[in-house]
């Protein structure tokens, strides 16, 4: 099997696991992790029906008076940059322009990340653009260098093995809720 066609077959595996739960879960990652409480500048992706919600992580976010940065996609090609989000406000002002993007300032402390699917090892499937990963690549070459990555998933997104070629870059840890 190509490594394509085998992350296709483990995309629809996922989406329809994801399915089958009620999508309202969150992960508390706002009052313990200390890599969030040590972080400055953090991205946090605006989450789609199907990935962890993460409306309270922005809030937060602006409550501890962190910098935040939220993705913008070029969807003709794998190209994401950063930009910086003022308030909670200018979210419903969406599509993002002439903004500050995080690798012309600063650069990233952490970066919370969305994904399909995560096996232990920190291998993680998208939905197939390369965004993230191209993200990453170039973060690599900022001053700061690359920022703690965590993924927010559901357990029904974690897999034994997720399959990944030379492009896929490692990240440093996936957050799910248990259930109680």
């Amino acid at each position: 099997l190509t490594l394509r066609a085998a992350k296709q077959a483990l995309r629809r595996e996922i989406k329809a696991r994801v399915a089958a739960v009620i999508v309202s879960q969150k992960v508390n990652i706002t009052d313990l992790h200390p890599k969030y409480l040590s972080s400055q500048r953090v991205a946090v992706f605006l989450n789609m029906h199907d990935e962890v919600r993460t409306e309270d992580i922005l809030q937060d976010i602006f409550k501890r008076g962190k910098v935040c940065f939220i993705p913008r996609y070029f969807p003709r090609s794998s190209r994401m940059d950063m930009l910086r989000l003022k308030d909670t406000e200018e979210v419903k002002t969406l599509p993002l322009t002439y903004r500050e993007e995080a690798l012309t300032s600063g650069g990233l402390d952490l970066i919370l990340m969305p994904g399909l699917g995560f096996d232990k090892k920190g291998n993680r499937l998208g939905r197939g653009k390369g965004f993230y990963d191209t993200y990453l690549e170039r973060c690599r070459t900022h001053p700061k260098g690359k920022p703690h990555t965590i993924a927010l998933a559901f357990k029904e997104q974690l897999c034994a093995e997720v399959p990944v070629g030379e492009h896929d870059i490692l990240i440093d840890e996936v957050l799910y809720e248990d259930e109680e």
